[in-house]
């Protein structure tokens, strides 16, 4: 059979990845592809999730004004992100290219981006009339946060995430990558709600022109102006004015960011396909895909998951400064928007202490219990530090116990799910020969971006139901009386849904069968095509030399002696009942292969 070379226009002139290890390393992969580079790149979306709805509200002052747009933009704007993220996945599908399926796509995200961001906080036209805005003001934040969630994200988050599937078919090694790539979240986090709380008075900058009522520390010293409600009062053009700067080291940071990211990552699984000596296949049709993903029970159960952690996380996450704002006076008796920030930050820089203890955790309890059983086992642990808040919600020690035990409960889920997806779609591929990580990865892309507008929309709804106006916060009783159940209750009451599904995932059993069946369909394929099949081993020694190959066959026999060990330790009741197990599970198996029309699997 003739071989057809993979050119993909201007991706297969795009400068070659820098690792070039056939193993997957710690440095440079792990440290600089999987930490450094996301967490740069990811910052700019963290900070718009965290603070775009508080600069709307409380600088263009929005919600009095424009109150309908600014209750259903973000919520109209879902559907967008998923018209976005389905080109995303198609695009990824149909990029056969030398540097990969995913990784081109990082780069084509930055000026997007770049575009949004301007939009977002650049090119809106402010009015020096008091602090009202032109309507122009609304079309620019419409396209801008459009390009953003419905375009420019999903361009850079999806083929992100799907790196995870694609870096390698060694499942420890893409659970390490996937502690660290779900880590990158939570540093991205951390430095928008830990560390920038502490200077939001440069970015909601206070009126000291002497327009109302001074406030004064215990030294004499004004710290801000309140007016006849003893309300904060700030000026908003110069917050509009550091917006923008602030805006423009973001936009840098991001390109930065997406940079490392494609320079130092590898897509091993995509050169399966698309080697020089291999024949570029089709993308397998959006509604071959859908047949598969929807018949799968743990794609469906994993898909709610992401779902139900994804809006989880996002309402906590948008709601948060409001929260600590409207609950917590500051020691001169107000409710301000700086000492609120001052104590989101506290509680997150709390909170990511126990969140950086799981991602030490992670690994080892999915070792032990597995993947699914660690995330179930979390998510108990998580409604139960729910629970605790919402108990007494207005005193601030309890708020950070409750934080604390949700953060750790939530730990299996935000460093173990992308691998656990992984091992579904290899499960996939085991089953019916070709994998899914277009429509997946779309889907995925799609929640993963679209629950920043869902819970944004609720929270807003939520905001014009009590009146919420940052003039008038020091008396408004009903935002006090909402916020506790929007911030904790919201993610307390989707971690429940999430303890109670996750008692049917079990595709880990089927790891060793998957794994055989990809290999023995590979070795069938290229038999067909007349060409010579490859193995990861073989691949391992012609990259990187003999020594490389008798590291990963020592490995190999390693494992094998730890196996064989573990079953010579068994009684003949244990090894009868293993066995019997095991001739059950290949049953299995092999009947989902058969429904899919590929030959059993042999024993």
């Amino acid at each position: 059979m003739s071989q057809t070379k993979n050119q993909n226009g201007f991706f297969d002139k795009l400068p070659p990845s820098m690792i070039k290890k056939a193993n997957v390393t710690i440095f440079p992969e792990g440290a600089l592809g999987y930490l450094v580079g996301p967490t740069l790149a990811l910052l700019a979306n963290s900070i718009l999730a965290n603070y775009f709805n508080k600069y709307m509200s409380d600088v263009l002052h929005i919600n009095s004004w424009a109150s309908g747009f600014f209750t259903w933009l973000p919520v109209i704007s879902v559907i967008f992100v998923v018209i976005g993220n389905i080109l995303v996945g198609r695009l990824m599908d149909n990029n056969k290219s030398r540097a990969g399926k995913a990784r081109p796509l990082l780069l084509v995200s930055v000026p997007i981006s770049l575009l949004a961001l301007l939009f977002l906080f650049v090119f809106s036209p402010y009015s020096a009339v008091g602090t009202k805005w032109h309507t122009g003001a609304l079309v620019c934040i419409a396209i801008g946060y459009n390009l953003w969630f419905a375009f420019a994200y999903p361009m850079y988050y999806t083929p992100h995430a799907a790196l995870v599937n694609l870096s390698t078919r060694n499942s420890a090694d893409r659970s390490l990558l996937a502690t660290i790539s779900n880590a990158t979240a939570l540093a991205a986090m951390g430095l928008s709600s830990m560390i920038l709380p502490f200077f939001l008075n440069l970015l909601f900058v206070y009126d000291m022109s002497e327009n109302g009522t001074p406030v004064m520390n215990d030294a004499g010293v004004i710290q801000y102006y309140v007016d006849a409600s003893g309300a904060a009062i700030y000026d908003a053009q110069a917050s509009y004015n550091h917006w923008k700067v602030f805006v423009l080291a973001l936009i840098v940071i991001t390109l930065v960011g997406a940079l490392i990211e494609f320079f130092f990552t590898r897509e091993r699984v995509t050169e399966e396909s698309t080697g020089k000596d291999d024949t570029a296949k089709a993308a397998l049709p959006i509604g071959e895909q859908a047949k598969i993903c929807f018949k799968d029970r743990y794609w469906v159960i994993m898909m709610v998951f992401f779902f139900l952690y994804q809006f989880g996380g996002m309402i906590k996450n948008v709601s948060q400064n409001y929260y600590c704002t409207s609950m917590f006076k500051d020691a001169l008796g107000n409710y301000t928007v700086a000492f609120g920030g001052q104590l989101q930050g506290t509680l997150s820089i709390v909170g990511a202490i126990p969140t950086a203890v799981g991602m030490v955790l992670a690994l080892p309890l999915a070792n032990k219990f597995g993947k699914g059983k660690a995330i179930m086992g979390g998510a108990v642990l998580a409604v139960i530090g729910g629970l605790i808040g919402l108990i007494a919600p207005t005193n601030f020690v309890v708020v950070v116990i409750s934080f604390i035990v949700k953060a750790l409960g939530s730990t299996p889920a935000m460093y173990l799910s992308l691998a656990l997806l992984a091992d579904i779609l290899d499960h996939q591929e085991a089953v019916n020969g070709v994998r899914t990580d277009g429509l997946s990865m779309t889907v995925y892309g799609a929640i993963m971006a679209g629950m920043t507008g869902l819970a944004t929309g609720v929270l807003n709804a939520v905001l014009s139901a009590v009146n919420y106006d940052v003039t008038t916060l020091q008396t408004n009783e009903a935002m006090r009386a909402a916020m506790p159940w929007v911030f904790i209750g919201g993610e307390t009451l989707c971690y429940l849904v999430i303890g109670l599904t996750f008692i049917l995932m079990s595709v880990e059993k089927f790891g060793k069968l998957d794994h055989k069946a990809i290999v023995e369909d590979q070795k069938a394929a290229a038999a067909k095509e007349g060409r010579k099949y490859i193995s990861a081993e073989e691949k391992i020694r012609l990259e990187e030399g003999e020594e490389a190959y008798k590291a990963e066959l020592k490995k190999q026999a390693d494992a094998k002696a730890a196996e064989e060990a573990r079953v010579a330790g068994l009684s003949a009741a244990q090894k009868k009942a293993e066995d019997e197990a095991n001739a059950k599970l290949l049953s299995e198996f092999n009947a989902l292969r058969k429904a899919a029309g590929k030959p059993a699997m042999k024993a």
